[in-house]
């Protein structure tokens, strides 16, 4: 496992729209073993293989609370199967958008269908902190970062702080 160089707006591999998996193989698992190490290091929950400059439909993430045992997820060739009509605001970060955080609405439930780590097909629902996090991540996979959902002022100043921070780094 190794932990890789995550991108930073406004690198353009970001908007990329990501290219379903063949297979779920010994590559592929290796690839997420380094997403989530890359991840837990960075750190954060959530995290899809084109913040590491991979356009590939797969994301890693892990809601376990501090102090409770890791709970790591793998998602591939996720898809939104259904989603609510009722909406919430979620304050979202992204490891991609450093030290930006702001108010996101979302359904407030999806129903999801992927591959598991091991390949299996799985079908389930998400609400709360799961629900905002899987669409979070899955709108990696088509180009879109969670400041592309705020104003173009907001998303502008977004995109400059980051730059200032990278900078200075």
């Amino acid at each position: 496992m190794a932990i890789r160089e995550i991108l930073t707006v406004p690198h353009p591999v970001l908007k990329q729209v990501s290219v379903n998996v063949d297979a779920v193989d010994d590559d592929l698992r290796a690839l997420m073993d380094d997403m989530l190490e890359t991840m837990y290091a960075a750190p954060g929950i959530g995290l899809a293989a084109v913040q590491i400059g991979v356009p590939k439909r797969v994301i890693v993430m892990d809601l376990a609370r501090e102090g409770e045992a890791p709970q790591p997820r793998y998602y591939v060739n996720p898809e939104i199967l259904w989603a609510s009509g009722e909406t919430a605001p979620y304050e979202e970060g992204c490891l991609s958008v450093p030290e930006i955080f702001d108010e996101v609405d979302r359904p407030t439930q999806v129903k999801l269908r992927y591959l598991n780590y091991q390949g299996e097909q799985v079908e389930e629902d998400a609400e709360g902190l799961f629900a905002v996090c899987i669409q979070h991540e899955m709108d990696h996979l088509n180009g879109v970062l969670f400041i592309d959902h705020l104003s173009r002022l907001k998303r502008e100043q977004a995109v400059k702080k980051v730059k200032k921070l990278v900078r200075a780094a």
